[in-house]
Protein backbone atom coordinates (compact mmCIF):
# COMPACT_ATOMS: atom_id res chain seq x y z
CA UNK A 1 0.00 0.00 0.00
CA UNK A 2 1.36 3.35 -1.09
CA UNK A 3 0.66 6.36 1.51
CA UNK A 4 -1.78 9.31 -0.82
CA UNK A 5 0.87 11.64 -2.31
CA UNK A 6 -2.33 14.19 -1.60
CA UNK A 7 -1.35 15.00 1.52
CA UNK A 8 0.12 18.02 2.45
CA UNK A 9 3.71 18.55 4.09
CA UNK A 10 1.77 20.36 7.10
CA UNK A 11 0.35 17.32 7.65
CA UNK A 12 3.47 14.94 6.88
CA UNK A 13 5.23 17.26 9.74
CA UNK A 14 2.24 16.93 12.14
CA UNK A 15 2.39 13.30 11.57
CA UNK A 16 6.06 13.10 12.65
CA UNK A 17 5.57 15.03 15.40
CA UNK A 18 2.52 13.54 16.75
CA UNK A 19 4.81 10.62 18.09
CA UNK A 20 8.15 11.42 19.33
CA UNK A 21 9.48 7.98 18.34
CA UNK A 22 8.70 8.60 14.48
CA UNK A 23 11.61 10.87 14.22
CA UNK A 24 14.18 9.03 15.96
CA UNK A 25 13.31 5.57 14.18
CA UNK A 26 13.44 7.27 10.75
CA UNK A 27 17.12 8.71 11.90
CA UNK A 28 18.06 5.62 12.81
CA UNK A 29 16.96 3.85 9.57
CA UNK A 30 18.34 6.73 7.96
CA UNK A 31 22.27 6.14 9.73
CA UNK A 32 22.11 2.33 9.10
CA UNK A 33 20.24 -1.00 8.48
CA UNK A 34 18.60 -1.51 11.97
CA UNK A 35 16.21 -4.29 13.08
CA UNK A 36 12.88 -4.04 15.10
CA UNK A 37 14.68 -5.39 18.36
CA UNK A 38 17.49 -2.55 18.18
CA UNK A 39 14.94 -0.13 17.19
CA UNK A 40 13.27 -0.75 20.41
CA UNK A 41 16.40 -0.49 22.68
CA UNK A 42 17.38 2.14 20.95
CA UNK A 43 14.22 4.70 21.66
CA UNK A 44 12.40 2.61 24.31
CA UNK A 45 9.36 2.33 21.99
CA UNK A 46 7.10 -0.65 22.21
CA UNK A 47 6.71 -3.40 19.89
CA UNK A 48 3.66 -2.34 18.55
CA UNK A 49 4.59 1.13 18.24
CA UNK A 50 7.47 0.35 16.17
CA UNK A 51 5.53 -2.24 14.21
CA UNK A 52 2.79 0.60 13.42
CA UNK A 53 5.67 3.37 12.48
CA UNK A 54 7.05 1.08 10.18
CA UNK A 55 4.10 0.39 8.66
CA UNK A 56 3.54 4.16 8.23
CA UNK A 57 7.04 4.72 7.04
CA UNK A 58 6.40 1.84 4.05
CA UNK A 59 3.34 3.22 3.16
CA UNK A 60 5.42 6.36 2.15
CA UNK A 61 7.90 4.76 0.53
CA UNK A 62 10.67 6.02 3.11
CA UNK A 63 12.21 2.40 4.22
CA UNK A 64 12.38 -0.85 2.83
CA UNK A 65 13.18 -4.18 4.12
CA UNK A 66 16.29 -6.61 4.02
CA UNK A 67 15.25 -9.65 5.57
CA UNK A 68 14.88 -8.86 9.51
CA UNK A 69 16.33 -5.22 8.77
CA UNK A 70 15.27 -1.97 7.23
CA UNK A 71 16.37 1.19 6.05
CA UNK A 72 15.94 4.24 4.63
CA UNK A 73 15.32 4.62 1.11
CA UNK A 74 16.95 7.78 -0.43
CA UNK A 75 13.11 9.86 0.21
CA UNK A 76 13.80 8.54 3.75
CA UNK A 77 17.14 10.02 4.16
CA UNK A 78 16.43 13.12 2.43
CA UNK A 79 13.36 14.12 5.45
CA UNK A 80 15.42 12.36 7.87
CA UNK A 81 18.42 15.19 6.76
CA UNK A 82 15.40 18.09 7.03
CA UNK A 83 14.11 17.10 9.95
CA UNK A 84 17.61 17.24 11.54
CA UNK A 85 17.96 20.39 10.42
CA UNK A 86 14.99 21.59 11.32
CA UNK A 87 15.42 20.24 15.08
CA UNK A 88 18.59 21.87 15.15
CA UNK A 89 17.33 25.48 13.87
CA UNK A 90 14.49 24.97 16.59
CA UNK A 91 16.89 24.25 19.19
CA UNK A 92 19.62 27.31 18.58
CA UNK A 93 16.07 29.42 18.25
CA UNK A 94 14.35 28.49 21.57
CA UNK A 95 18.25 28.90 23.15
CA UNK A 96 18.07 32.69 21.61
CA UNK A 97 14.08 33.37 22.15
CA UNK A 98 14.03 35.36 25.01
CA UNK A 99 18.00 36.90 24.82
CA UNK A 100 18.28 37.44 21.15
CA UNK A 101 17.03 40.92 21.62
CA UNK A 102 19.91 42.20 23.06
CA UNK A 103 21.83 41.84 19.94
CA UNK A 104 20.88 44.58 17.88
CA UNK A 105 19.69 43.68 14.37
CA UNK A 106 22.50 45.90 12.95
CA UNK A 107 25.38 44.10 14.15
CA UNK A 108 25.18 42.13 11.47
CA UNK A 109 25.99 38.98 13.39
CA UNK A 110 22.88 36.22 11.99
CA UNK A 111 21.01 33.62 13.66
CA UNK A 112 22.64 31.42 10.91
CA UNK A 113 26.07 32.55 12.05
CA UNK A 114 25.18 31.04 15.66
CA UNK A 115 24.24 27.34 14.33
CA UNK A 116 27.39 26.29 15.60
CA UNK A 117 27.75 28.19 18.73
CA UNK A 118 27.94 27.71 22.43
CA UNK A 119 24.79 30.03 23.44
CA UNK A 120 24.79 31.06 27.04
CA UNK A 121 22.25 32.50 28.77
CA UNK A 122 22.14 34.45 32.49
CA UNK A 123 19.54 32.89 34.41
CA UNK A 124 17.93 34.58 37.15
CA UNK A 125 19.63 31.89 39.63
CA UNK A 126 23.01 32.20 37.58
CA UNK A 127 23.55 35.61 36.53
CA UNK A 128 26.81 35.23 35.56
CA UNK A 129 27.10 32.43 33.66
CA UNK A 130 27.71 34.56 30.28
CA UNK A 131 30.51 35.89 32.35
CA UNK A 132 31.77 32.51 33.57
CA UNK A 133 31.56 31.01 30.19
CA UNK A 134 33.77 34.14 29.52
CA UNK A 135 36.14 33.87 31.53
CA UNK A 136 37.08 30.46 30.68
CA UNK A 137 37.47 31.21 26.97
CA UNK A 138 39.71 33.63 27.81
CA UNK A 139 42.22 31.19 30.50
CA UNK A 140 42.54 29.38 27.25
CA UNK A 141 43.61 31.75 24.66
CA UNK A 142 47.17 33.12 24.00
CA UNK A 143 45.70 36.54 22.00
CA UNK A 144 43.00 38.41 22.78
CA UNK A 145 40.97 41.54 21.28
CA UNK A 146 37.50 43.07 22.55
CA UNK A 147 35.59 45.98 20.92
CA UNK A 148 32.25 47.31 22.96
CA UNK A 149 31.60 48.74 26.49
CA UNK A 150 33.47 45.96 28.18
CA UNK A 151 32.67 46.70 32.24
CA UNK A 152 30.12 43.99 32.78
CA UNK A 153 31.95 41.57 30.64
CA UNK A 154 35.86 42.86 31.93
CA UNK A 155 35.30 44.01 35.39
CA UNK A 156 34.69 40.36 36.91
CA UNK A 157 37.37 39.25 34.98
CA UNK A 158 39.64 41.92 36.21
CA UNK A 159 42.26 39.93 37.81
CA UNK A 160 42.52 36.85 35.24
CA UNK A 161 42.96 39.08 32.70
CA UNK A 162 46.19 41.18 34.27
CA UNK A 163 47.31 38.02 35.09
CA UNK A 164 47.03 36.62 31.68
CA UNK A 165 48.99 39.63 30.57
CA UNK A 166 51.52 39.57 32.44
CA UNK A 167 52.12 36.26 31.90
CA UNK A 168 52.41 36.82 28.04
CA UNK A 169 49.05 36.96 26.56
CA UNK A 170 48.57 39.88 23.68
CA UNK A 171 45.46 41.79 24.35
CA UNK A 172 44.00 44.47 22.78
CA UNK A 173 40.65 46.45 24.09
CA UNK A 174 38.65 49.31 22.19
CA UNK A 175 36.78 51.61 25.03
CA UNK A 176 34.74 54.57 25.20
CA UNK A 177 36.48 57.04 26.41
CA UNK A 178 34.23 57.32 29.69
CA UNK A 179 34.94 53.19 30.44
CA UNK A 180 38.54 53.78 29.91
CA UNK A 181 38.67 56.63 32.45
CA UNK A 182 36.12 54.67 34.66
CA UNK A 183 38.71 51.47 34.86
CA UNK A 184 41.88 53.72 34.78
CA UNK A 185 40.27 55.72 37.86
CA UNK A 186 38.94 52.69 39.92
CA UNK A 187 41.88 50.25 38.93
CA UNK A 188 45.00 52.21 38.17
CA UNK A 189 47.26 50.57 40.47
CA UNK A 190 45.33 47.16 39.12
CA UNK A 191 46.37 48.05 35.46
CA UNK A 192 49.99 48.96 35.82
CA UNK A 193 51.44 45.71 35.62
CA UNK A 194 49.51 45.31 32.46
CA UNK A 195 49.93 48.01 30.85
CA UNK A 196 53.81 48.28 32.05
CA UNK A 197 54.32 44.87 30.42
CA UNK A 198 54.11 46.13 26.75
CA UNK A 199 51.02 43.13 26.11
CA UNK A 200 48.09 45.56 26.73
CA UNK A 201 47.15 47.78 24.10
CA UNK A 202 44.25 50.06 24.61
CA UNK A 203 42.28 52.64 22.53
CA UNK A 204 39.49 54.40 22.81
CA UNK A 205 36.74 54.65 20.12
CA UNK A 206 33.37 57.72 20.29
CA UNK A 207 30.71 55.46 18.87
CA UNK A 208 31.38 51.37 20.06
CA UNK A 209 28.80 49.27 19.49
CA UNK A 210 26.15 48.62 21.87
CA UNK A 211 27.55 44.72 22.38
CA UNK A 212 30.78 43.33 22.78
CA UNK A 213 32.89 41.29 20.19
CA UNK A 214 35.83 39.14 21.76
CA UNK A 215 38.52 37.61 19.86
CA UNK A 216 40.57 34.23 21.11
CA UNK A 217 42.14 32.29 19.31
CA UNK A 218 40.07 29.79 18.06
CA UNK A 219 36.76 30.98 19.39
CA UNK A 220 35.02 34.42 18.75
CA UNK A 221 32.03 35.20 21.10
CA UNK A 222 29.31 38.25 21.28
CA UNK A 223 28.01 40.01 24.37
CA UNK A 224 24.39 41.04 24.66
CA UNK A 225 23.26 43.73 27.52
CA UNK A 226 20.83 44.90 29.21
CA UNK A 227 20.20 48.37 28.68
CA UNK A 228 18.53 48.63 32.02
CA UNK A 229 20.91 46.85 34.24
CA UNK A 230 24.25 46.99 32.55
CA UNK A 231 24.08 43.09 33.31
CA UNK A 232 25.38 40.65 30.48
CA UNK A 233 22.34 38.63 29.27
CA UNK A 234 23.66 36.61 26.59
CA UNK A 235 27.35 35.58 25.23
CA UNK A 236 27.40 33.40 22.14
CA UNK A 237 30.88 31.97 21.02
CA UNK A 238 31.55 29.90 18.03
CA UNK A 239 34.26 28.68 15.85
CA UNK A 240 32.39 29.01 12.42
CA UNK A 241 34.98 30.67 9.83
CA UNK A 242 31.30 32.75 8.77
CA UNK A 243 31.29 33.99 12.51
CA UNK A 244 35.17 34.66 12.70
CA UNK A 245 34.94 36.77 9.02
CA UNK A 246 32.36 38.87 10.33
CA UNK A 247 34.51 39.37 14.31
CA UNK A 248 37.37 40.02 12.35
CA UNK A 249 36.08 42.78 9.88
CA UNK A 250 33.65 44.19 13.41
CA UNK A 251 37.08 44.87 14.78
CA UNK A 252 39.01 46.08 12.27
CA UNK A 253 36.75 48.48 11.18
CA UNK A 254 36.25 50.30 14.68
CA UNK A 255 40.56 49.82 15.03
CA UNK A 256 40.70 51.85 12.23
CA UNK A 257 39.25 54.86 13.91
CA UNK A 258 40.22 54.44 17.16
CA UNK A 259 42.82 56.27 19.14
CA UNK A 260 45.55 55.62 21.54
CA UNK A 261 44.28 56.07 24.90
CA UNK A 262 46.19 58.81 26.73
CA UNK A 263 47.72 57.98 29.87
CA UNK A 264 48.02 60.53 32.23
CA UNK A 265 50.62 60.43 35.08
CA UNK A 266 49.24 58.70 38.24
CA UNK A 267 49.12 61.49 41.04
CA UNK A 268 51.30 61.17 44.37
Amino acid sequence: MTHSTTSEPLEEIEFLARSEHRVAVLEALAERPTSRAELRTKTGASASTIGRTLRAFDERNWIRRDGDRYEATQLGAFVAAGLRELLARLEIERALRDSWQFLPEESGFTVEMASRAIVTVAEPDAPYRPVNRFAALLERTNRFRFVGTDVALLEPCKDELRRSIVDGMEAEIIDPPAVAEYILSNYREHCSAALESGNLSVSVHDDVPPYGVSLFDDRIAVSGYDPDSGMVRLLIDSDAPEARDWAESTFASYRRDARPLALEPAVG
